[in-house]
């Protein structure tokens, strides 16, 4: 596979400079067929003008200068989007009063922009304040949109065990909307310096790369024009892969640390008998005609059968607080632990970071790394999930239901996909890990009561 990359990187490298070194030949044409050095210059009269520019002190000066603005107001509108995007997410009225006034600047042309920053900031700050304003609705609208679009399903996750606070945001509100923030920033990076030089260009500033383009322009210095423009868009290119190489890392990044934040430190795991069920003339909301009645004791084991579409997952989902009744009562236990019969795994992490980011007090890593390994013998605890099978992946979230704090354990079709000998040993290891908790399975095989020691409830459409 590495292999395969590599040799797809050095094809992508050899096609971009086949095309860079086409589009040479026919600007050489183009200059050679004018004839007007004051028109259109050669590429080797701007290569000689970049190497006298490059080599004098006073280029460095004015890059820095520029740079520094440039990419400090663009840093500053990453930061002022994300908190606002955050806000508009969590508050309507924030997403309501905010969007006329960004939309009226993402709307509004550039130099509108620049004459008018330039009238009330004067010349030295208008590119730092033109970057910012140019930058923010592009980035504020994409951030917005990825928050809009965080799983549903991975939220409930989440909320079922107990993960709240910074452990949310990094281990997954931000993998998430990270795709949409570094879509935006493919165009916004770019945009930045082409606005920022623009507001130079209109204001010159001394000292800045749009003041050495305004006085080539004036002097008629066309080759050394088409210098400072590639300067600038070498630069751009260079910011961009930059920033976009910061973004894609701070996902990874943003897992590890809100694994770090859920490890506990090892315990003794309690085994006491907890966490029974009383359920009297429950009706579902959809699924199940009948009325459901049921008990189970602490520590007692029941497998829900039915035909698929009868409400069996309703169930799992009323239990967990996840889905209202129409009508009976419930008395559940404080707190559950849940496999859901979808897959919700966090993409981005290995299969032990998904075991930790729900795992309760007194389980170690180790522990979790052993719990893995007895279930899914052979697997690299720390292989992101998306590299594994899909029975190995259903697995990996019954790990994580087995671990997370709860004093109920509730399993809806934790077998798909299972071969029998994979099936076989899961039943076993959950007999074993469930340490006085209640167990409540939705399957479709009778033989998974039997193997669970389980009393049946069947229900009926």
């Amino acid at each position: 596979m590495r292999r395969g990359n590599k040799y797809q990187l050095e094809r992508a490298t050899a096609e971009r400079v086949a095309a860079v070194a086409l589009w040479v030949c026919v600007w050489q044409a183009a200059s050679v067929a004018v004839r007007q050095q004051l028109i259109l210059p050669g590429p080797v009269d701007v290569a000689v003008a970049l190497a006298g520019l490059v080599c004098s002190g006073a280029f460095w000066a004015k890059v820095g200068f520029s740079a520094l603005r440039i990419v400090g107001a663009t840093l500053a509108a990453y930061v002022a989007a994300i908190s606002l995007a955050l806000a508009s997410a969590r508050w309507h009225i924030v997403r309501v009063v905010a969007r006329p006034p960004l939309v009226a600047v993402k709307s509004t042309p550039v130099v509108c922009v620049v004459v008018l920053l330039l009238i009330w900031l004067g010349s030295a700050n208008v590119s730092v304040a033109a970057v910012f304003l140019m930058a923010l609705p592009g980035l504020y609208f994409p951030m917005l949109e990825g928050l809009d679009h965080v799983s549903v399903a991975r939220r409930e996750l989440f909320y079922v065990h107990g993960v709240r606070g910074a452990a949310r945001s990094l281990g997954l509100v931000w993998p998430e909307a990270l795709p949409f923030l570094c879509a935006a920033s493919e165009t916004v990076v770019g945009m930045a310096w082409k606005a920022g030089v623009a507001a130079e260009l209109i204001g010159v500033p001394a000292g800045s790369i749009g003041e050495r383009i305004y006085q080539a322009k004036l002097l008629l210095e066309t080759p050394d024009l088409f210098a400072w423009t590639i300067v600038v868009i070498a630069l751009a290119a260079v910011c961009e892969r930059v920033f976009l190489r910061l973004l894609r890392s701070s996902g990874p990044a943003a897992v590890r640390l809100a694994v770090i934040s859920r490890v506990h430190p090892a315990g003794e795991r309690a085994s006491l008998p907890r966490g029974g069920w009383d359920v009297s003339g429950l009706r579902l909301s959809h699924g199940v005609a009948s009325a459901v009645s049921v008990r189970v004791a602490p520590a007692g084991r029941l497998c829900v059968m039915a035909p698929s579409g009868t409400g069996k997952t309703t169930l799992i989902r009323t239990l967990a607080g996840l889905e209202q009744t129409v009508a009976g009562s419930v008395a559940r236990p404080d707190c559950v632990s849940v496999e859901f019969q979808d897959a919700r795994l966090v993409e981005r992490a290995s299969a032990l970071q998904n075991v930790v980011l729900t795992a309760g007090e007194g389980v170690s890593p180790d522990d979790m790394c052993a719990l893995l390994e007895r279930l899914v013998p052979g697997i690299d605890v720390d292989a992101p999930v998306c590299a594994l099978s899909g029975g190995q992946r259903r697995r990996v979230e019954l790990a994580r239901a087995l671990v997370a704090p709860g004093d109920s354990v509730l399993l809806d079709e934790p077998f798909a996909g299972l071969d029998a000998a994979a099936r076989d040993l899961a039943c076993a290891v959950i007999a074993d890990e469930l340490r006085g908790r209640s167990l409540i399975v939705a399957t479709h095989d009778a033989r998974d009561a039997e193997r669970l020691e389980a009393d049946t409830l069947v229900l009926s459409e």
